[in-house]
């Protein structure tokens, strides 16, 4: 495969490398991952500076970013408060401006002697002395040197990789660089409004262009990324992204995987998926059957499904889990459902336990803190298929897990989880034959149903998401409450107090949550446990926490990563009996949790969490008849305001309870990665296209996907390896 051989070479050449010294430059090059020259290439500019044309000293303005030249007249050290060369530079109109040096070196006092031609390049600005310069670019000079014909490129970099050097490496790499066509004649004239974008501009020629754009150019046009050169790029980029996705499903719809079809064989007429229906204390709503059904008529194809369900929080997601577990369990076949948390996973096996077990249904649990006898027999069930569903943590990935007859994987809160996790419940693998004339298909994997409560984007569903198939649930289940956000300062943390004194009076339950603070567990712990020792203080009337085993009028709980998953369970226990008034927690309840009488949730340091993890959160209350609320509590520290990404956040939230309007602004304000979460562990996100505003760009690279797969299919190939190389197995995770 090309992308293999793109990848074993380029591991050779950094084996090459490797054998002989690198400089300090090569070495900054390869902390920033610019191994070949497609690389470099890739490697585009913060920003440009213009040095293709002159200006007069007369004609400068404050502000103005400015190149002159003329002849130094002066040259001096001055020592006030501190040492500073100060020169003078007269133009060919008679003209002089002031440059001053705060720190220089004896290098730059020869470079600016007087008599000496040089080229200056800085921020003009008023001074004592009239305009000056502050620190300027300098070069000498010949009189009448050419100017630059193109725009000086500023690119990113890091320590010891000086920008000339950089522009160099660049430059010869544009050189060598060969880039042929890989788009067909059909999609160079297919850009959207009949526009010549892509057949007036090659891969090369726009790249060539962006390091070195002609000084007609627009910098706005650059800028913003509409100029035609970044356009080719970003349709290059997408059509890459979307061929390695549809190369995904088509090896999707190769592989076999049990045929699950609805109702028992033999015709029985009311199998378990009826039986559960009927027991459920509740009706489905009109999107839970809908959503049934299109996962139903998956499971009766002998290909796996791969399918994404969302919903927003409390729209119902597990019994449509539910549901499918029941129709792959009728079937003969075992189903497993993983959760990111332990708090989450008992909160299925819960439920699940509930409608499943008075059916005859075996649902197990495994988890990391089991104990080992309990461990080996739930491990023996598994093997032996008397265990018919199976809930639990990544535990249940585990090499010792050895499943009788897997048909179903459902993975919640998949964007929790990393590429490989995901891999491995999908190779969860048996040797499977046709139910209809018993000839061996080989291996057969498990149907995969992923689940998430953070609402994809149109745009991210039709990019990132392209390989899977999308049901959503869009709306929810009568009887919930809505929920008001308040965005409140810390400064009024006692009257927050007192309303939390208030609710806990009526016979409500509060949620109190503290933030991550840097990714350190041990800071996370300090932070609950001292907040929890505060307020089980002031709600007990100043009094101290009572010690352990004691008795506090009003009962406050602590929960949070490091407890043992034993005394995890007693605390949530309590609170869920509705013994325990208040929860002091982590985000370890960002999911799963569901306690109706809890009425009032507090987000401390709302200002540091993401937009979806806020909604997440939120949704923890609102989920019984009472009126509900959520409080985001923010602190803007040493600073006099908050920051404007997190004032949108708190903006957004405090606005809409709508989970896809939330993501719509999530993805406005952070881009993809919030969504994405491990998805594209190994692979970077999209580098040059904005899911934000190239929705009609996308919208041409599926067509044009679809297109070269079916009539270019070595073009395709050639696409793919060029752009993503050896990240492609990543993608189709």
């Amino acid at each position: 495969m090309p992308a293999v051989r793109e990848h074993v070479d380029k591991m050779q050449v950094r084996q090459d490398k490797a054998d002989k010294p690198l400089s300090a430059p090569q070495k900054a090059m390869r902390r920033l991952g610019l191994d070949s020259d497609m690389d470099l290439a890739l490697h585009l500019p913060l920003r440009y500076e213009d040095e293709t044309r002159l200006m007069a000293i007369a004609e400068l303005r404050d502000g103005d970013l400015a190149q002159i030249e003329g002849v130094v007249r002066e040259n001096r050290v001055e020592v006030r408060a501190r040492r500073q060369l100060i020169v003078r530079i007269e133009d060919a109109a008679g003209h002089t401006l002031l440059l001053r040096f705060l720190n220089f070196y004896p290098s730059q006092q020869k470079l600016l002697a007087v008599g000496q031609r040089v080229r200056v390049r800085g921020e003009v600005r008023g001074g004592f002395l009239g305009r000056e310069m502050v620190h300027p670019e300098c070069k000498a000079v010949q009189a009448g040197a050419p100017l630059a014909q193109a725009l000086t490129p500023v690119y990113p970099t890091t320590a010891g990789l000086p920008q000339a050097y950089l522009r160099k490496a660049v430059g010869r790499a544009l050189d060598k660089l060969v880039l042929d066509e890989t788009l067909p004649p059909q999609a160079l004239q297919s850009w959207p409004g009949g526009a010549r974008v892509l057949a007036d501009w090659s891969l090369h020629a726009a790249l060539d262009y962006l390091h070195h754009p002609g000084p007609e150019v627009s910098l706005a046009a650059l800028q913003d990324r509409s100029h035609p050169a970044w356009l080719r790029l970003k349709a290059e980029e997408l059509l890459a992204q979307q061929l390695s996705q549809l190369q995904a499903r088509q090896a999707q719809a190769q592989r076999r995987a049990p045929a699950l079809a609805l109702g028992r064989p033999g015709g029985e007429t009311e199998g378990l998926h009826e039986k559960l229906l009927a027991v459920l204390p509740f009706a489905l709503t009109a999107a839970q059957r809908r959503v049934s059904e299109e996962i139903a008529q998956d499971l009766a194809r002998p290909s796996p499904m791969h399918r994404l369900l969302q919903g927003d929080v409390g729209s119902g997601k597990t019994v449509v889990a539910a549901l499918a577990a029941a129709v792959c369990i009728d079937a003969g076949y075992q189903c497993v459902l993983m959760a990111p948390t332990e708090i989450l996973a008992s909160q299925h096996v819960k439920k699940l336990v509930d409608w499943l077990a008075p059916l005859g249904v075996r649902v197990a649990w495994l988890a990391g803190g089991q104990k080992t006898r309990e461990r080996r027999e739930t491990l023996e069930a598994i093997d032996s298929g008397q265990a018919q569903l199976i809930v639990g943590t990544h535990a249940v990935i585990q090499d010792k897990v050895h499943f009788h007859r897997l048909g179903l994987a459902i993975v919640d809160e998949q964007h929790r989880f990393g590429v490989a996790q995901r891999l491995a419940l999908r190779e969860k693998v048996m040797e499977g034959s046709d139910p209809r004339s018993g000839a061996a298909w080989g291996p057969v994997e498990p149907h995969m149903l992923m689940m998430t409560a953070t609402p994809i984007p149109r745009t991210l569903a039709m990019s990132y998401y392209a390989d899977l198939d999308v049901s959503t649930l869009d709306e929810l289940p009568p009887g919930r409450s809505p929920i008001v956000t308040r965005v409140i300062s810390e400064q009024r943390r006692p009257e927050l107090i007192d309303r939390i004194r208030a609710q806990l009076a009526d016979g409500r339950q509060v949620y109190w949550v503290c933030p991550l603070i840097e990714e350190s567990e041990a800071v996370d712990l300090t932070n609950a446990t001292a907040t929890h020792a505060e307020l089980t203080a002031a709600l007990n009337h100043g009094a101290h926490a009572a010690p352990r085993g004691g008795e506090c009028s009003i009962q406050v709980g602590l929960l949070h990563s490091r407890l043992p998953a034993a005394e995890k369970q007693a605390v949530m226990a309590e609170f869920v009996a509705g013994r325990m008034g208040l929860l002091v927690s982590t985000t370890v309840i960002e999911v799963g949790v569901d306690v109706p009488n809890a009425t009032l949730m507090v987000i401390e340091h709302a200002e540091r969490f993401g937009l979806s993890q806020l909604h997440q959160l939120r949704g923890r209350v609102g989920r019984g008849a009472q009126a509900s609320a959520c409080v985001l509590l923010y602190s803007t520290g040493d600073a006099p305001r908050l920051g404007q990404t997190a004032r949108e956040r708190l903006k957004a939230m405090a606005e809409t309870n709508d989970g896809f309007e939330i993501a719509r602004r999530d993805l406005e304000i952070r881009g993809p990665g919030e969504f994405l979460g491990a998805r594209q562990s190994g692979a970077a996100l999209l580098r040059f296209a904005d899911l934000a505003t190239d929705g009609e760009v996308l919208d041409w690279a599926r067509q044009t996907a679809a297109l070269m797969l079916a009539q270019h299919p070595a073009l395709a190939e050639r696409h793919v390896a060029r752009w993503l190389g050896g990240r492609v197995d990543y993608l189709k995770a």
